[in-house]
């Protein structure tokens, strides 16, 4: 795994880890929580920044994550095909290497930024706020952030998105969510994709991995779908809508709102473990910020409250 997002680090060898995060032979085990947090805590100060460009370019981000192979391209292209001429899409591809992906979506004519990770196993703020400098953000009302396929570290990454949508396929069998809980607990919606397989796969039962999904105090909505041939993707395509148009709803009461819950690395910086909306309110200070987007705006500080968002 990659030596950026602590994946490497398990109990019994903290001391591997030096102070900027690399594997270390020092002997300070407490070093690699430090050098944990200022990461996670850093992350979240760019992941912020994303988010008050999404907000104020009224973009809905939505964080699609799962296994390699579970179907989050192909889910793209078939929500691309279906929204063709009613909402525009940019999406933000992250891959371990190749460009495979994003030349399928542009494929399509929707703009699609390649982050290649190189050895890392997930997205983090810093890498989509580079590709942010790639997009018009005047031209896209819904940002699909396609992370790298993992069902472990992507889960701990805030992003600045608003929405984690996590996909579980039929051949990955229906135990997933309970073998990974905190990328499961991470969802705002959970997708059972390829669903067309479930006649050659008796073996995967959807309510079982509803179960496993309910048994981790998640009340999330979980929907099956398929995009091969005339499969059925409409349960997605009416939750976007939905999501979308409760975006522009509370964009237009200055309040945005970050994913429901804040997984794992909630223990290690201090996030509260449900969803909170944010009032927007400038209080005199400017924030500065050397680089541009190719749009104009500024950068008013946010003024948090925790209400809780009631859908």
């Amino acid at each position: 795994m990659c030596d950026t997002c602590g994946c490497n680090i398990t109990p019994g060898n903290e001391h591997l880890v030096r102070a900027d995060g690399k594997h270390s032979k020092t002997a300070d085990g407490r070093a690699a929580v430090t050098v944990l947090q200022a990461l996670l805590s850093e992350n979240d100060h760019e992941a912020a920044h994303n988010r008050e460009h999404f907000d104020r370019h009224q973009v809905l981000a939505l964080n699609i994550m799962s296994s390699p192979g579970a179907g989050k391209t192909s889910l793209l292209e078939r929500t691309i095909d279906a929204f063709a001429g009613q909402v525009r899409i940019a999406v933000i591809e992250g891959d371990l290497e190749t460009e495979n992906d994003a030349e399928r979506i542009r494929a399509k004519g929707v703009p699609a930024v390649q982050i290649s990770t190189g050895t890392a196993c997930h997205l983090d703020a810093h890498m989509v706020h580079d590709a942010l400098h790639r997009l018009d953000l005047n031209e896209v009302d819904i940002l699909f952030i396609e992370n790298v396929g993992n069902l472990v570290c992507p889960a701990s990454f805030d992003l600045g998105q608003h929405r984690n949508v996590t996909l579980l396929s039929v051949p990955e069998g229906d135990d997933k969510p309970a073998k990974y809980p905190v990328m499961f607990r991470a969802a705002d919606l959970v997708l059972c994709t390829k669903s067309d397989l479930l006649t050659v796969l008796p073996e995967f039962s959807v309510e079982r991995a509803e179960h496993h999904l309910r048994q981790l105090a998640s009340v999330v909505p979980f929907e099956s779908v398929s995009t091969r041939g005339e499969g059925d993707i409409e349960p997605w395509l009416n939750w976007l809508s939905d999501e979308l148009a409760a975006q522009r709803s509370r964009l237009e009461l200055g309040r945005t709102i970050r994913p429901s819950v804040q997984p794992d690395g909630a223990r290690l910086h201090g996030h509260a473990a449900d969803g909170h909306t944010h009032d927007h309110h400038g209080h005199g200070h400017t924030h500065h910020h050397d680089h541009e987007h190719g749009h104009a705006h500024d950068h008013a500080h946010h003024h948090h409250t925790h209400a809780h968002e009631q859908d």
